[in-house]
């Protein structure tokens, strides 16, 4: 669990802030489209990053 928190504390922003700039990149300057992209962005860092740390976990 502490591995997750780890991977997720640095996956979710990263994916949060790809999302924004791309929403950026398509002139979608509203703040709704923000939120979404940034909402969107934490949520699929979840299970990405718990099959990473489940992997981790499995090679040590």
């Amino acid at each position: 669990m502490r591995l997750f928190a780890i991977i997720y504390s640095l996956a979710g922003p990263t994916l949060a802030g790809i999302l924004i700039t791309a929403a950026l990149t398509m002139n979608m300057f509203t703040s709704r489209a923000m939120i979404a992209s940034a909402v969107i962005g934490f949520i699929v860092a979840l299970p990405i990053s718990w099959f990473v740390a489940k992997q981790i976990n499995e090679n040590m």
